[in-house]
């Protein structure tokens, strides 16, 4: 499993599922609000499966061949 989600994109991920679990947590929004766990995990791991499947990446290092 080779990361393909670069810096900012986790930045991005973590800071969008952090905010969305946090106002499920709370009951601001419904149960959808824990559908920011997926982004949190892909912003930690910092591998995300669609990316994987579509070919995209968006880290900057490149893979050694």
């Amino acid at each position: 499993m080779q990361s393909n989600v670069g810096g900012i994109d986790r930045i991005l991920r973590i800071a969008a599922g952090a905010v969305l679990v946090a106002l499920a947590a709370t009951g601001t929004v419904g149960a959808w609000g824990w559908l920011g766990l997926l982004p949190l995990a892909t912003g930690f791991v910092g591998w995300c499966p669609p990316y994987a499947l579509f070919g995209w990446n968006t880290c900057a290092v490149k893979a050694k061949q």
